[in-house]
């Protein structure tokens, strides 16, 4: 399906050459970032990625505060603002967004609420699509345990923090309300307004005799492989495949494409990991 959506962008973009001027946005999952270049893409991946750039300087590296609600002024309000600062700023008329876990959320957001804030429309007439890398459509179980004040509640602050608004907001319950009344793109919901391509995470291998396995850090596979006993037996630590794959259409899963056959733990996603960085520089 985005092979076909491939080729008639391509078509429209021959015959466009000479107004386009294509970008690419980083946009980060879960957390308050204010160096995410550095502390969440990493910029070895940012570097191979605006390679497939005609030119390389159109990129934007987000910054926001996703522990708050996807609605926030704080979270869908950064984002709006650096957005269109980058688009103005570069004269951006052709943007790949490429997003990561809960930044799908926010992303989606934004597609699915244009009037909300003046901005909105600008920015989604600026996208081409969205290249959504393992995003929480559905949530995850893990918020659940996290919000219910378990055992998971210490075990997991690393990896979703403590209780925050973001956290809240992808328990499973609390995202089914949103996906059936605020978002699109989910099963039964209108379409969204540009394309939301999903990047599934199946597994997490944590082998101490496999080099793979330290791709992204192999304590934070280690600790996945953890959390991942507590989610369905297809998932990448910390969402299972279902919840990646339920807004929008699926790209592919991560062993069809991936060298070797490897899988993308939920960190490895977001890393320069198996020929991933390469198959999305390709995709700009």
């Amino acid at each position: 399906m985005k092979a076909i959506r491939w080729a008639l962008l391509c078509l429209f973009m021959w015959s466009t050459a000479a107004v386009s001027n294509t970008g690419v946005a980083f946009v980060h999952g879960t957390g308050h970032q204010t160096n995410a270049a550095s502390d969440y893409w990493q910029w070895d991946n940012i570097n191979s990625i605006r390679q497939g750039l005609p030119n390389q300087s159109n990129y934007v590296v987000i910054n926001c505060n996703f522990e708050k609600y996807m609605w926030d002024s704080a979270a869908a309000g950064c984002l709006a603002t650096q957005l269109t600062s980058f688009i103005n700023s570069k004269n951006i008329t052709d943007m790949v967004v490429i997003t990561h876990s809960n930044g799908g959320n926010v992303v989606r957001w934004i597609m699915s609420n244009p009037t909300y804030d003046s901005r909105y429309p600008n920015i989604i007439s600026k996208i081409r699509w969205v290249n959504a890398l393992a995003p929480s459509s559905k949530g995850t179980p893990l918020a659940n345990a996290v919000m219910q004040g378990n055992v998971f509640e210490s075990a997991l602050g690393w990896l979703l923090g403590y209780k925050s608004d973001a956290v809240r907001m992808q328990q499973t319950s609390w995202m089914d309300f949103y996906n059936n009344n605020y978002l699109l793109g989910t099963s039964g919901r209108p379409s969204l307004p540009k394309g939301f391509w999903n990047v599934v995470g199946t597994d997490v291998e944590t082998s101490i005799f496999d080099g793979d396995s330290y791709c992204g850090g192999y304590h934070l596979n280690l600790g996945l492989e953890v959390t991942q006993a507590w989610l369905s037996s297809c998932s990448d630590g910390f969402l299972e495949c279902s919840s990646q794959s339920g807004a929008g259409s699926t790209w592919f899963y991560d062993t069809s494409r991936m060298s070797g056959g490897e899988p993308l733990s939920h960190n490895q996603s977001r890393r320069k990991c198996f020929g991933l960085d390469t198959i999305l520089r390709n995709d700009i």
